[in-house]
């Protein structure tokens, strides 16, 4: 396998392009009329993700047995952020997690459903809300299974489904598009406990179209529902229409307003303020809408849609790893941007919009005000389990797999939650080997120590005349200055 070579951010247009104008962004922020400037931990994120993988900051040093030179590895940060690497870690390990401790040997289905645009911009700060309609989602897509198991003569009060739910946040060109992909098990599982008997996974049928159009139906209906009853939708009007409030205005308005036009995919600062995203492709749509059935297994109605047509079967195990590290996947991708001659950031879209955008062209502080409405809030979870997987579950202990399926002998193996380390996980996911020297390609690498002390870093820094300070970030400029990017 091909060993690890270490990576520097700084040298690329995404650090560089952040760098630039961060300062800048966050004075005229501060210097708007009536502004407190962005959260602090908005702020924090973005001071983080210049610091992540920068030797200047924090560094491992590493010893081959073989041959002479060190090799310094630079320490990554852990926030939840919209930095790659971020997300990258986490990702792999909670696959990994998921596959070998958690999920049934069962066949499994995910259903991505996405709301209107309206409500993606009320739930991306309000944890309540965001809870109520996940809770709606997933309790609307698994009574297609326990309704199954009921027509077979099971009791409902003895079947429960399981769901794990990826509170994405990000669309396709860095807007704030709130949607929620679910892995839905293809079945219940029975609680015999009264009976004194271990519990037991139905299978159930895979839906039909018809079957995905109900289910969507029925979700758009009782979101409308919760939503009348919250005051953010119109009582008596049909079709629904929103009440025009957001009670982020009173408390965060720098922030309700950068969320508000990510969702609408338009501008809130600077000199292209209120103006629509410059999108690239020949912006062509097609007329009318969208009929109900998009697609196998896929349906939209009033604002929703959801998309189930991808399965995986019970066997198929590195098939569902694959697909938890592509839910879980960050929110800002590097293979698909790239810098302009005058200096804007080019984001590609993975797949040509109905109207044949490809993507977007983002100046300087167009970019900083996109990544700050993806920054999630603090304290919320990304990641929900439901039903038999929940964690406070009775249920759960019977589902999850046996140690022979995680591929352990003994059955006393304790089944907490594990660490997997980073070189364990690059050799997983990438397959890259961490044991052998990069440099000679026969010996072994053994760590030596990890340095945070500023003083320790430079001495070793200089010592192998490697540059001893962080790259530097651009200072503030007028608040004026805004005005020249994208003009």
């Amino acid at each position: 396998m091909p060993t690890y070579p270490p990576r520097d951010p700084s040298q690329t247009g995404l650090y560089q392009v952040s760098a630039e104008p961060l300062e800048t962004c966050l004075a005229s922020c501060r210097a708007a009329p009536e502004a407190t400037g962005f959260p602090a931990y908005v702020v924090r994120a973005f001071y983080d993700s210049l610091r992540c993988a920068i030797l200047a900051h924090g560094l491992l040093r590493l010893g081959c047995d073989i041959c002479k030179p060190e090799l310094l590895v630079p320490c990554s940060g852990k926030r939840r952020g919209w930095w790659p690497s971020w997300a990258g870690r986490r990702l792999a390990q909670l696959a990994a997690q998921l596959v070998e401790q958690l999920l049934p040997w069962g066949p499994t289905r995910q259903g991505v459903v996405s709301v209107p645009i309206p409500l993606r911009s009320w739930t991306a700060s309000s944890p309540d809300l965001t809870a109520t309609v996940h809770t709606i989602i997933r309790t609307t897509m698994a009574q297609y299974d326990v309704n199954q198991a009921v027509q077979g003569g099971v009791e409902r009060s003895q079947v429960s489904p399981g769901s794990i739910t990826f509170l994405h946040r990000c669309g396709s060109a860095l807007n704030r598009k709130v949607h929620y992909p679910v892995l839905l098990l293809e079945g219940v599982c029975l609680d015999r406990t009264a009976l004194e008997r271990t519990p037991r996974f139905l299978r159930g049928e895979p839906p039909t179209d018809t079957d995905i159009a109900a289910v969507v139906q029925k979700m758009s209906r009782r979101v409308i529902r919760t939503l009348r009853r919250r005051g953010s939708l119109e009582a008596d009007l049909e079709p629904p229409v929103a009440t025009g409030y957001d009670p982020r205005r009173d408390t965060a308005p720098e922030r309700a307003r950068t969320m508000a036009a990510s969702v609408q995919q338009r501008s809130a600062w600077g000199a292209r303020a209120g103006q629509h995203g410059r999108r690239i492709g020949a912006g062509v749509g097609a007329a009318g809408e969208a009929p109900r059935h998009t697609g196998p297994h896929c349906a939209s109605v009033h604002g929703f849609s959801l998309h189930a047509n991808t399965a995986v079967p019970a066997h198929r195990r590195d098939q569902l790893a694959q697909l938890l590290r592509s839910t879980a996947r960050g929110a800002v991708s590097l293979e698909r941007r790239q810098e302009d001659a005058n200096g804007d950031l080019v984001y590609t879209c993975p797949h040509p919009w109905s109207d044949g955008t490809t993507g977007i062209r983002l100046a300087p502080l167009e970019l900083l005000e996109k990544l700050a409405a993806l920054v999630p809030l603090p304290h919320v979870h990304l990641v929900r389990y439901g039903g038999c997987l929940a964690p406070h579950s009775h249920l759960r202990g019977s589902v999850i797999p046996t140690p022979r399926q995680q591929g352990m002998d003994a059955e006393e193996t304790p089944r907490g939650t594990p660490y997997w380390t980073w070189a364990r996980l690059l050799g997983r996911v990438c397959a890259l080997e961490m044991a052998r020297c990069p440099l000679c390609h026969q010996g072994t690498l053994r760590p030596i120590a990890v340095i945070r002390q500023s003083e320790v870093i430079n001495k070793v820094l200089r010592h192998l005349k490697r540059a001893v300070a962080p790259p530097p970030i651009a200072p503030a400029r007028s608040c004026r200055a805004p005005c020249d990017w994208g003009a």
